[in-house]
């Protein structure tokens, strides 16, 4: 076989604010690559199929001291993502096999070593090989462990749950309502709004245009509260927490880009006993991770568990898609298709 190209989106400089596709990142097709005899040393040779963009990212862009790493500059980007098995020396391995991976480099080919920090996909269920990176993968993952790790919800119990029209937020919604809790939920335009709406939560606002204070005073107090955002919305939060409430911190996007305003209710935590945990999805999965895999695919093809995806294809534009991702304009779940099987 001819050379190929190995398209890759690569790291160029570091942003200030948000990241400016063509100067955060570039697009490059320099490199080619022969899928018949590129060596592989004892490894297994994927096409990349799909790649995941998520909000943490932005923390692995700003230096090395990111809590998973951060990108090297000249390099690709990396995140979770799908491939299919094209060669393999790999005995755990097979030609035609699916593979998810952790640490997936964003170009077209791969060669791994081994199975480290991936697993290989069996897919019953069909679902499009973009369902991985996000209500299969880590978003669904993050909702689902952490939920039942750190919430301790009780029945008629209120939740506050933010960044709702998004994949894990979207998520954490459905196991609220299903365990019986009265669920607020703010989204960041009337699109998601009416999303959330249709997946159960009781209470749904649009945050860029109702103060979120006004709704937690009027529909709290909280006993949990599900943190993706930190900021004016962590404030309003602590302000009206129940006594012995838990604070789920997930993620803190207001900042991510830009200073956030100081937390001015942060004496709540002691007046009013509050549990608040940070968490990283990697350190509490294993524990639920086979009921995650038995119950989740079947919840989702009977209907119980919706999601949403917002597909874009072409490697060359995920640049676009992860400023979009940290602007929040993205309509679900981003994942950039590299290639049809």
């Amino acid at each position: 076989m001819a050379l190929v190209k190995n398209g890759k989106l690569l790291f160029n400089e570091r942003p200030q604010d948000y990241p400016i596709p063509g100067k955060t990142t570039v697009y490059d097709e320099s490199e080619t690559i022969d899928l018949d005899n590129v060596p592989l040393n004892g490894g297994y040779l994927l096409k990349v199929l799909c790649v995941s963009l998520d909000p943490y990212m932005r923390g692995r862009m700003k230096d090395s001291k990111s809590y998973v790493g951060g990108f090297e500059i000249g390099k690709p980007l990396s995140n979770f993502g799908v491939g299919v098995v094209l060669r393999t020396e790999f005995d755990n391995v097979k030609v035609g096999d699916h593979v998810y991976y952790m640490g997936m480099p964003f170009q077209k080919y791969v060669i791994l070593p081994n199975l480290e920090n991936a697993r290989v996909i069996k897919n019953e269920e069909n679902f499009p090989w973009t369902v991985y990176t996000g209500v299969l993968g880590m978003p669904g993952l993050t909702a689902y462990c952490a939920w039942k790790e750190y919430s301790r919800a009780k029945k008629g119990e209120v939740a506050f749950i933010t960044t709702a029209g998004g994949p894990v937020g979207s998520f954490v919604v459905q196991l609220a309502k299903a365990d019986g809790l009265k669920v607020i939920a703010s989204a960041g335009s009337e699109e998601k709004v009416e999303f959330v709406k249709n997946l159960g939560a009781d209470v749904v606002f649009n945050y860029k245009t109702t103060n979120t204070a006004d709704v937690l005073e009027k529909e709290g107090p909280i006993d949990v509260y599900w943190d993706n955002v930190g900021g004016t919305t962590l404030d309003a939060a602590l302000a009206n927490a129940a006594l012995h409430s838990r604070f789920i911190e997930c993620g803190m996007i207001s900042g991510y880009n830009v200073d956030a305003p100081p937390i001015r209710n942060l004496m709540n935590i002691v007046g009013r006993q509050i549990t608040m945990t940070g968490f990283i999805i990697g350190f509490i999965a294993e524990k639920y991770l086979s009921d995650f895999y038995t119950e989740v695919p079947k919840l989702i093809k009977n209907g119980t568990i919706k999601y949403k995806e917002d597909v874009t294809n072409g490697l060359e534009y995920a640049g676009h898609v992860m400023e979009a991702v940290q602007r929040g304009t993205n309509k679900g779940k981003a994942v950039v298709v590299v290639a049809d099987e």
